[in-house]
């Protein structure tokens, strides 16, 4: 049994139930800033500022106002705020205005709305 301590409080880590699918695991609003290394399991929502690198099997979510620099690797990648980097998602990308993109894209599926703002490149693995 892992245990962490803050304030006395102990959290027993065996008991984590498993994330569901869809679930909304962590959310970095509006007004919030974070520079680092982001793994996680379900779905986050970015809508603050992130600069670093993102790594899930699951679901990333860039609302709109969102500023996102960085190396994304996950299974599907949702866009409506401004990112600059490289994206690698397994299963798609979608993008929605009022999103600006600056970067690759390496996905097998690719959806780009009309009113989106896409400088760089995209690459379709064959599979």
């Amino acid at each position: 049994m892992k245990e962490l301590d803050s304030k006395n409080i102990h959290y027993d880590l065996d008991d984590i139930e498993p994330v569901g699918p869809g679930q909304v695991t962590a959310l970095l609003d509006h007004g919030a800033a974070f520079e680092g290394k982001l793994t996680f399991e379900g779905t986050v929502r970015i809508g603050g500022a992130f600069r670093g690198e993102i790594f899930t099997n699951d679901t990333l979510v860039i609302n709109p106002g969102a500023r996102v620099e960085a190396q994304i690797e996950a299974d599907t990648v949702i866009i409506s705020g401004l990112v600059k980097g490289n994206v690698f998602a397994r299963r798609k990308v979608i993008m929605h205005p009022p999103a600006i993109f600056q970067g690759t894209v390496t996905s097998p599926s690719l959806r780009i709305e009309e009113g989106v703002v896409f400088e760089g490149a995209s690459y379709m693995p064959k599979n």
